[in-house]
């Protein structure tokens, strides 16, 4: 599996491998010694599963980026993920493009989450209850009509630099808007914060 993601990342001239680990605590090792700006996550790992060195580098290393490889078979572990901090989650048997595409979101500050995987994420939380929606409507309610617009493109997966574009913002702007956002929510997170936008009816159709 590390060789098959190592040979995929491979073929993009803007990524560079700097580490493989063979368990959860080696990573954490190699990640304090390299700094990565973006770390590749199995949740099942030996010695450390992916949640615990998810937590570990939230509280170490905040700057790196924690990207998760999930199935279909492990939705339980996703809403842990969520908690330790993770910026994304594809699926193992994805599209390679979708890897490559999702390290550079995260890299740049964005989320990436594969769409299947979205709508897993979206509706376990959910708990298949009407009144989801309604009740996310009432919580991005307190935001400002830019602040939700921003929203809403973090849903869609944009990167600070790709809203300010589309906004017609400095890219600093939309990251004070951003962390704006995140506090007033409650949120650790861009996923999160995206989860609530798709909930709300806040993300464009594209």
């Amino acid at each position: 599996m590390r060789a098959g993601v190592r040979a995929i990342l491979g073929t993009a001239p803007d990524i560079e491998v700097v580490a493989e680990a063979a368990d959860g605590r080696e990573t954490v090792d190699q990640a304090l010694r390299h700094r990565p700006d973006v770390c590749l996550l199995d949740i099942r790992m030996p010695r450390l599963d992916g949640l615990g060195v998810a937590a570990e580098l939230a509280r170490a290393l905040p700057a790196t980026a924690v990207v998760m490889l999930t199935t279909f078979s492990e939705d339980e572990y996703i809403a842990g993920a969520l908690g330790s901090g993770a910026a994304g989650f594809l699926l193992k048997s994805g599209d390679p493009r979708e890897l490559i595409a999702g390290v550079r979101a995260v890299a740049e500050g964005g989320s990436c989450l594969s769409p299947s995987v979205a709508r897993r994420v979206i509706s376990h939380l959910g708990g298949g209850q009407l009144g989801r929606g309604a009740a996310a409507r009432a919580r991005v309610a307190e935001l400002t009509g830019r602040e939700r617009e921003v929203l809403g493109l973090v849903g869609a997966g944009l990167s600070n630099a790709e809203i300010a574009q589309r906004l017609f913002l400095v890219e600093g702007t939309v990251k004070a808007h951003v962390s704006a956002i995140l506090a007033r929510l409650g949120f650790r997170n861009r996923v999160q914060a995206a989860i609530l936008a798709y909930e709300a009816g806040l993300v464009p159709a594209s």
